[in-house]
């Protein structure tokens, strides 16, 4: 672990600081939204924003680097995201804000795709593993930290779209004047949808739908913070509760994904999820209810992420593993961008208590759905099923790729043994 701190350190703390300023602007802009009287829905369509934008940059952004080199590309995406987090309090209209969070979420997509490589190369085969928890670890510490920010200054102010905006200036700085050489940037033949879709039908419905919980945690959290009367300490808590809990629960529950049955484990973690969501619908009026619900939620529909990857990888071909990281990173981008307008939708139409409870229908879909998939097909032995790696939801399909190769290296060493 400390051979891959001394290898990575100026990158992972420059991811851990743009974490901070990209958990700022998502809170922040859910209460201030309020505060300008947006509607729900207006401000459902500013955080599905985000994820139009990502989406679109997790495919534009190789060429991009291909093109120019990932020091060009790295700095330029920097920029632009600075820039629009001081722009939000200045036009103060949900068209801007909407535009902003597009150009926000294209410009991060780019940056994770080049700090990825950057560590994937930085990183060894022995150290490689070590290294993918780390970022996923220093991700959440980032986004967890951004929540405990939120009470330095009153939200209706400009201070608090200063700090996030300087943050990410700083962040670049260690990752610019450290990390050498820039690597070699190749593609991979991605598999269509189709040929995902056909070989685990259970993984790309999975994805869909962990896509709209996951964007329901990090857009929505604050709006229904907000809908629900909460305080601007109290609703940090209550998006900070999500992450806290997916650090939590990510190791256990790949630990038993290992050893088991991965469509019961997936089952059982989304019962849970949904569970935790109905905690969220039945005691919306109690706060320290709500902080369980999202312990709850967070700590199971996050490490869901991995372990839909891990379970698709049970069926896949070694040499389709990193061809399929495209289209599911896809799938779930579709997901999250449909997941905020839902959300906004129902609360509108039923108040704050629509949040949780439009993440239990979803996740009940997904425990009835991976129950009919066990009628379908026998689950592969466990020995001969591939390790499960952590993963965040907010990583780009570089990230994905990543965890793809380790668990090849994984299974080889296994067979060689």
């Amino acid at each position: 672990m400390f051979k891959v701190l001394s290898g990575a350190w100026a990158l992972l703390l420059g991811m851990m600081l743009l974490q901070v300023g990209n958990g700022m602007q998502g809170t922040l802009l859910g209460i201030r939204g309020a505060l300008e009287g947006f509607s729900t829905y207006e401000m459902s369509v500013v955080m599905s924003s985000y994820f139009v934008g990502f989406l679109f940059g997790s495919r534009m952004a190789p060429e991009m680097i291909r093109r120019v080199g990932h020091v060009r590309v790295f700095a330029a995406l920097g920029s632009m995201i600075s820039a629009v987090l001081i722009l939000y309090p200045t036009i103060t209209e949900p068209w801007a804000w909407a535009v902003g969070r597009v150009l926000i979420g294209f410009c991060f997509s780019g940056v994770y795709v080049t700090a990825e490589s950057w560590l994937n190369n930085s990183a060894t085969n022995e150290t490689r593993g070590k290294a993918l928890s780390l970022y996923m670890i220093v991700q959440m510490i980032g986004i967890v930290s951004a929540q405990g920010l939120m009470v330095l200054a009153d939200p209706s102010g400009y201070v608090l779209f200063v700090i996030p905006s300087v943050l990410v200036s700083l962040a670049f700085a260690p990752i610019l004047l450290s990390v050498s050489p820039t690597p070699a940037f190749g593609s991979t033949k991605p598999l269509s949808l189709r040929q995902i879709m056909n070989i685990s039908p259970l993984g790309c419905v999975g994805m869909l739908l962990t896509g709209g919980v996951f964007a329901a945690q990090f857009g929505m959290a604050a709006v229904y913070g907000a809908e629900a009367g909460l305080s601007v300490g109290q609703i940090s808590a209550f998006v900070a509760s999500f992450y806290v809990a997916a650090v939590l629960a990510q190791y256990p529950l790949g630990w038993l994904s290992d050893r088991m049955d991965r469509r019961k484990l997936i089952a059982g973690v989304s019962l849970v999820t949904g569970a935790g969501a109905m905690v969220g619908v039945l005691f919306g009026d109690n706060y320290w209810m709500l902080l369980v619900a999202a312990f709850m939620v967070g700590g199971s529909s996050n490490p869901l992420y991995s372990l839909l990857i891990a379970y698709t990888n049970d069926f896949l071909e070694h040499d389709d593993m990193a061809a399929a990281a495209g289209g599911m990173v896809f799938i779930n981008g579709l997901g999250a961008i449909a997941g905020p307008l839902i959300v906004g939708w129902m609360m509108g139409l039923i108040g704050p208590g629509g949040y949780f409870l439009y993440i239990a229908v979803l996740m009940f879909a997904m425990v009835a759905y991976a129950l009919y998939r066990m009628t379908q097909r026998a689950a592969p032995a466990v020995r001969d099923t591939d390790r499960y790696m952590p993963v965040s939801p907010s990583a780009s399909p570089m990230a994905v790729e990543i965890a793809q190769e380790l668990a090849i290296e994984t299974a080889q060493e296994g067979h060689q043994d």
